[in-house]
């Protein structure tokens, strides 16, 4: 018990590690910035092979809070790491020989927060404008209309809209627009017609026209955009691309 009560906590341990970095000339492997707090530290040996989780790993309870100390400070923007397993001060931050701890955390804390309350605003809109009640039908001679189902706005409002959809490279028209209208009339309060191709310019206006029902369109392009942000009949590939930080090697 005597000895985890010497261990520093993580915070505790960003301006070592920082004083660690600045005389190791700015960078180290996470095995030499380690072992330079571990001098600077004057903790004794006992304290410092302190196991984490013995069960797991070999890493040690301090080497294990050098890694959120280092997590915390790249947050902050003061530090950064290669795919090699190297840290660095970031260059422009060389001056900077210590922090408040304090600072540091709450600034960080501070974003993730923020960050995550602009994810979930962000879904929000998503999940409350969802459809319900899907069936999909595609039944000839049903004057087009491949399927059904509720749209729900805001938790409150609720819509029947009627979908078709097309798969082929041409144009919809007016009077493709006009024949949807007729087999909707008195099924739905809205329309969505989705296609592969485009709407012509009669068609759009068609869509739109007052005292007729509303019919939402969507082309290809739009269709495309909403696959990709759905991640469905998709594959996305990461293109490496590598430049050269000369201000990092001015620093040196």
């Amino acid at each position: 018990m005597k000895r985890n009560s010497q261990m520093p906590k993580y915070h505790e341990l960003m301006n070592p590690l920082l004083k660690a970095l600045h005389e190791l000339g700015g960078s180290g492997s996470i095995e030499e910035i380690a072992q330079k707090v571990s001098e600077l530290s004057g903790l004794p040996e006992d304290v410092l092979n302190i196991p984490h989780n013995p069960e797991k790993s070999s890493q040690t309870e301090i080497e294990y809070r050098l890694a959120w100390a280092r997590t915390y400070l790249k947050k902050y923007g003061l530090l950064e790491n290669s795919d090699r397993g190297i840290w660095l001060i970031v260059p422009e931050k060389r001056d900077v020989k210590s922090i408040d701890p304090q600072v540091v955390v709450k600034t960080v804390r501070d974003g993730h927060k923020k960050q995550k309350e602009a994810i979930e605003k962000e879904k929000l809109p998503e999940r409350e404008s969802g459809f319900v009640q899907v069936e999909v039908t595609g039944r000839s001679g049903d004057g087009g209309i491949d399927g059904k189902g509720i749209m729900r706005l805001s938790g409150l409002l609720s819509f029947h809209v009627i979908f078709q959809c097309k798969k082929y490279k041409g144009t919809v028209t007016a009077s493709d627009i006009r024949d949807f209208r007729g087999a909707m009339i008195g099924r739905a309060d809205k329309g969505l017609f989705i296609i592969t191709g485009t709407f012509t310019r009669d068609a759009i206006r068609e869509a739109t026209r007052d005292g007729a029902p509303p019919i939402d369109l969507v082309d290809g392009d739009q269709l495309a955009d909403k696959l990709k942000e759905l991640g469905l009949g998709i594959r996305k590939e990461m293109v490496e691309k590598i430049s050269v930080d000369t201000e990092w090697f001015k620093s040196i």
